[in-house]
């Protein structure tokens, strides 16, 4: 193994964070340079290597306005739009991360070799499979979950329908994460794919603004949901005091945390104990509480309409009564 390259097991408090909550956690990585930073916004930037000169110079783009706003930018090092991306973060002067379908001692693509050289001194170069470990095929739809994972948002820029970009789409579903395409010109097939996720109501990459819009409300909804949770504590801490000191008033067992007249074990009921103190994906909502997406997004329906919760980004809810 090379003497730059430094192994990172699960067990380390230096293993991300991100890569906890993944269903099949890699045991540990390998990285050249650093880690991202998680209390940085971070974004993946991905598409199809054979890609137009609309779509690489957009990409580029994308990474250099992102870099120059404080944006960490994750990819995978691929010909076309992923390098492209990667060169306008650094060209924009910040930091990015490359995961790799390969070892992290090897360049590949070859090519890339002036990015696999820049990266570490910038950013990083991060892989779950051993030193020496060949690019083979099946190794990349593996690492496209990792890509997702450490991203707050991921940006398709050129995809072809068919892409295997969209497989980092997939995954970034399943985490919850939002999604954004690039729009492209009707007919042209280098961006079906992209198309057809703005069709099934992926965000539309108009502009860096709209990202990085995106992402300041996802701060805004984290820095709620922390001080949200801290006055909860201290209220409960409170009450709970009183409580010991025998005033049955302040009881926390007899709080009202629901709407008068609303079950706690109905749909509704549930769903708003979900939503106590913090937001929730559908998907982390129906997984907590076993429903079916048919029910779960009748009574979300409902229970905005009666104004108790509301969509704040994209695809995920919170409670405001």
């Amino acid at each position: 193994m090379q003497a730059d390259i430094y192994y990172i097991s699960r067990d380390s408090e230096r293993y991300p964070q991100r890569f906890r909550k993944l269903p099949q956690m890699p045991e540990g990585i390998y990285v050249k340079g650093t880690l991202p930073d998680e209390k940085m916004p971070t974004a993946a930037i991905v598409g199809a290597r054979m890609c137009s000169r609309y779509g690489r110079v957009t990409s580029f783009d994308f990474g250099k306005k992102l870099a120059e706003n404080g944006v960490q930018v994750i990819s995978g090092m691929a010909l076309g739009i992923d390098g492209a991306a990667q060169e306008g973060a650094l060209a924009g002067g910040g930091r990015t991360f490359a995961i790799l379908g390969c070892g992290a001692d090897i360049c590949y693509p070859r090519s890339n070799y002036r990015l696999y050289d820049q990266i570490p001194d910038h950013g990083g170069i991060i892989s779950e499979f051993e030193p020496g470990t060949k690019p083979l095929p099946y190794n990349f739809p593996i690492r496209n979950r990792l890509i997702s994972a450490l991203a707050d948002v991921v940006i398709v820029v050129e995809a072809r329908k068919k892409s295997g970009s969209l497989i980092t789409v997939d995954y970034a579903l399943e985490q919850g994460k939002s999604v954004y395409a690039v729009p492209g010109r009707v007919g042209d097939v280098l961006s079906d794919g992209c198309n057809n996720l703005i069709a099934q109501g992926a965000g539309i990459a108009w502009s860096v603004e709209a990202i990085l819009e995106e992402l300041r409300m996802q701060k805004s909804l984290t820095d709620a949901a922390r001080a949200s949770r801290a006055a909860a504590a201290d209220e409960m801490r409170r009450t709970r005091s009183e409580a010991d000191r025998g005033d049955p008033s302040k009881n926390p067992r007899e709080k009202n945390i629901l709407p008068e007249g609303m079950d706690p074990q109905s749909v509704k009921g549930k769903i708003l104990l979900c939503l106590e103190n913090d937001w929730r994906t559908p998907e982390e909502i129906s997984g907590e509480l076993k429903m079916t997406v048919q029910e779960l997004n009748a009574a979300l329906g409902e229970l905005m309409l009666l104004g108790l919760i509301e969509e704040v980004g994209r695809n995920r809810y919170v409670r405001i009564h």
